[in-house]
């Protein structure tokens, strides 16, 4: 077991710790985000457990993947609807009174001692106080939770209480509270949150039962928690207890004398089920079972880590760099596991932006997915696939979104939630000036090019044609024919037109010299769907023969449309100003410059530049000022080689020159006001400027743990800057692509600050080992009975077979052994 004294000694310089070692109150939320435990169903906030929701200080949320709640209210005249991601019963509770004093609270005591620490290799939360009441009772209280990575229904909190300098009777509540709403996000509070009505509570022998449902959805949860009370190491079999019931809360009290220096031990095991689980006869009988055959907390909490350490034995990334990048860097799997585990390969869903850690953006799931999956590809190709099925399974949606706004093919949504319904909400709350305006987001029809992006880098890492046959060949062929809709022939030009959408950098929503709503041939929409309708007969290609034409049938796939697909990737237009900087959209180049030097003066920060020009009146619309990435989003996801190729289709020629001088012009214009901004200038800047990129990149890391977009981290993490970071260092600087041609290639730009990389990924069915420092890269095959495989360094290619290794010399040719 460990102890108080074991946490503290390792969490001193441990890479893998977060530590806290004072209590401070307006930070609380922010590190019940970063210390969120989940196994990918459900997760729980790293909240106090004698705490209930306190504004603007303890949030406990607890959130199960894919259960989402639909609330109607009425603003500026019209009925919005709003579907979000439901705040669940809240499991934690448990407090604890000696004698007849006021219930434990770590606001109301004088705190003499204070440690929080969440370890991170092994799931584990822990918390330690040694505090005073107003009798100067002194009190050690020590806490460890975990969400069971290795029982996906099971929670357990164990709760150590050790009187210092007192003896008596030694009260403890513990409650599972039903009556929490949706409170996580100060810009919803004026709009309806309560999605859940209590149905049924039980209490019996230290067991208690709450039975839910969500008020629109109609989906039941169970939540149910199993108590015992250990005495000095000794089983209290014959508990004194009371129980309770109000307000949507069941509970019950346990009284056990305490005498000094005694140990009292709490186990509260907990249960979550839910009426959309699989393999269930219903959700009370699903947790009684889970409950019964769960083990005492110590064995369950082996089951938990030793499932942590096979993650681990796949994701993990060893960096030679200081311990605050690895720290932060650990920390960034952690979450994207805790979403993304194996427990969702048998669900239907996909992954919200913010995780299952807050409520911003209502967990819904957008293109952040384009920054998660890598990671996913090249680690665990099962789940990437089973989160691709989620799109595929919303494929029907897609095409009846595509259908009603008068085009062919599939139109996925901006924001999608439970069913493929376009989620994005019609006003926004402009929290600087309190006023609500349209929201315009979903016509970032660019959502299409992330999922099709996915699918053909999902495949192109893992070679998975019966994927391709069954689902990606379908979901490709719709996206590409929702372009091919979309696109006007413009025959003054011979250039086809894209109008009407939105781009990444969402600043701007309009042209204010067009009347037309939305923009004018973005260029990343455009160059990406130009790759898109160039790249997908070809991906096709590799489905074996009988089964592609089986699909071109059923789906009415021709030559004539695959020869317009063709006509439509060399000439959709990409507008381009002063000789060789492409436009993020046409008629950019006729905005106003920003005074950037003097907004920097007059605000602490600018991040949010759409809010403040908003609030004086202006729009961002009519300024070259980008919030995010746009154009250099084509430098993030596409190769030099590969995207001049595209170029070179359309007619324009790509150079490192003018590569350099896109990089350049659009950093000096660009707030960051994304947290995925800083993570593609530092992409895009690693083959140019290593500092700076390195730079960029301690900065993309910390935007989570350090809040550093001040208030954001307690809504909930955000997931694709934490999965980019990490497919920063495994792809960015390492430039590993799965090339169309099949071979996998490397153009390392290792940064002077890390002196070493080493990682492991799962290409064509076979695990590389990959060393990489600033003189050689490293490729290790593990023994397979698979084909060899064709890698490249710096256009230096070697085949790589079975257990084979094979290095790079820096400007040399490759050395097998």
């Amino acid at each position: 077991m460990t102890t108080g004294e074991d946490i503290i000694t390792r969490i001193a310089g441990d890479p893998w710790v977060l530590e806290y070692d004072s209590y401070v109150p307006e930070d609380e939320t922010r590190r019940e985000a970063l210390c969120t435990l989940g196994n990918g169903r459900f997760a729980t906030r790293g909240a106090a457990p004698e705490n209930a929701a306190t504004a603007g200080v303890h949030y406990p949320g607890t959130y199960v993947a894919g259960l989402y709640n639909r609330l109607i209210d009425e603003k500026q005249g019209r009925e919005i609807s709003n579907e979000s991601l439901v705040n669940l019963p809240n499991w934690l509770s448990l407090t604890f009174r000696v004698e007849d004093a006021p219930w434990f609270s770590i606001d109301d005591v004088e705190i003499l001692d204070y440690r929080q620490a969440l370890e991170i290799d092994r799931g584990i939360l822990i918390r330690q106080v040694l505090f005073s009441d107003e009798e100067g009772r002194e009190t050690t209280l020590t806490q460890r939770r975990l969400v069971s990575m290795a029982r996906p229904r099971l929670a357990a909190l164990e709760t150590n209480i050790r009187p210092e300098n007192w003896s008596g009777r030694l009260t403890i509540r513990s409650s599972i509270d039903g009556s929490v709403e949706n409170r996580n996000v100060s810009r919803y509070e004026d709009l309806a949150s309560k999605h859940l009505e209590v149905l049924e509570t039980r209490q019996l022998n230290g067991t208690l039962m709450l039975r839910a449902r969500t008020t629109q959805s109609r989906i039941e949860i169970v939540t149910a928690a199993r108590h015992r009370i250990w005495r000095s190491g000794e089983l209290i079999d014959e508990l004194s207890s009371e129980p309770f019931s109000e307000q949507e809360i069941v509970g019950e009290d346990f009284s056990v004398e305490a005498t000094q220096g005694d140990e009292i031990r709490v186990e509260k095991t907990v249960a979550v089920a839910t009426s959309k689980d699989n393999a269930i006869s219903e959700p009370i009988e699903a947790c009684r079972l889970a409950l019964d055959r769960s083990p005492d907390f110590v064995d369950l909490e082996h089951e938990h880590v030793s499932a942590w350490w096979g993650l681990w034995h796949r994701f993990r990334i060893d960096l030679q760099n200081g311990i605050r990048t690895r720290q932060i860097t650990n920390l960034h799997i952690f979450h994207l596991l805790q979403v993304a585990s194996p427990h969702v390969v048998d669900l239907d869903v996909g992954i919200p932006a913010r995780g299952l850690h807050g409520e911003a953006y209502r967990g819904h799931i957008f293109w952040d997915e384009l920054f998660i999956f890598p990671v996913l590809h090249t680690r665990a190709p099962e789940i990437a696939k089973s989160l691709l099925r989620y799109r595929h399974r919303r494929l029907p949606a897609a095409r009846r979104l595509a259908s009603d706004a008068g085009y062919q093919g599939a139109m996925f949504p901006w924001q999608s939630g439970s069913d493929g319904t376009e989620e994005t909400q019609e006003v926004h709350l402009n929290p600087k000036s309190g006023r609500w305006h349209p929201d315009l987001s979903h016509r970032q029809r660019h959502i299409n090019i992330a999922v099709a992006y996915n699918v053909i880098q999902y495949f192109r890492f893992t070679g998975d044609t019966d994927f391709l046959t069954e689902y990606g060949g379908e979901l490709l062929i719709e996206i590409a024919r929702f372009w091919a809709s979309i696109a006007t022939y413009d025959r003054i030009a011979d250039r086809y037109d894209i109008v009407g959408v939105m781009g990444p950098d969402e600043f701007h929503d309009g042209d204010p010299n067009w009347d037309e709503p939305g923009l004018r041939n973005n260029a990343y929409t455009n160059v990406m769907a130009s790759w898109l309708l160039h790249y997908v007969p070809e991906t096709l290609e590799a489905i074996p023969v009988r089964q592609c034409e089986i699909l071109k049938e059923r789906l009415g796939v021709d030559e004539t449309e695959l020869d317009h697909w063709d006509e439509l990737s060399r000439k959709l237009k990409v507008p381009m100003h002063e000789g060789e900087i492409i436009s993020q959209f046409e008629g950019y180049e006729a905005l106003e410059e920003f005074d950037w030097q003097g907004y920097r003066e007059r605000y602490d920060s600018i991040e949010r530049l759409d809010r403040i020009l908003e609030a004086e009146g202006d729009t961002a619309n009519h300024y070259k000022a980008s919030k995010q990435a746009d154009v250099l989003m084509l430098f993030y996801l596409l190769s030099y080689e590969e995207l001049a190729e595209v170029l070179g289709r359309l007619g324009m020629v790509l150079t490192e020159e003018m590569l350099e001088s896109n990089v350049g012009y659009y950093l000096e214009r660009t707030s960051h006001g994304s947290t995925l901004s800083r993570l593609v200038h530092s992409w895009v800047l690693a083959r140019s400027d290593r500092a700076r990129s390195m730079s960029l990149f301690l900065e993309a890391l910390e935007s989570d743990v350090s809040d550093i977009q001040d208030g954001t981290t307690p809504e909930g993490i955000h997931l694709g800057a934490m999965a980019g970071t990490v497919d920063l260092l495994q792809r960015g600087y390492s430039g590993m692509e799965a090339a169309a041609n099949g071979v996998l290639r490397f153009k390392p730009g290792l940064p002077t600050e890390i002196e070493q990389l080493e990682f492991s990924v799962y290409y064509q069915q076979r695990w590389l080992d990959i060393t990489l420092n600033h003189s050689a890269l490293t490729i290790t095959s593990e023994k397979t009975a698979k084909p060899d495989i064709e890698v490249e360094c710096r256009g230096e290619r070697a085949t790589v077979a079975s257990g084979q290794t094979v290095s790079f010399a820096a400007g040399a040719s490759p050395v097998s052994d």
